[in-house]
């Protein structure tokens, strides 16, 4: 039997001259929480991206044996 968990992280567009910006910051905070999970049993499993308006919301898919 596996357990799952869906984190959700959500990034707005701004005004820069930077085009990267958001692969920049999200870089840094989805390895944080790849680190989180990996220490609770967790692997990615999934991932998948939309946006909507300004926003950008990037979905993390976890699973693990339990």
């Amino acid at each position: 039997m596996k357990a799952y968990k869906v984190e959700t992280l959500i990034y707005y567009s701004k005004l820069t001259l930077d085009s990267e910006h958001i692969a920049k910051k999200s870089k840094d905070d989805i390895q944080e929480k790849l680190d989180e999970y990996a220490k609770n049993g967790f692997k990615l499993a999934s991932t998948n991206s939309t946006n909507f308006g300004f926003a950008i919301y990037i979905y993390l898919f976890f699973e693990k044996d339990v």
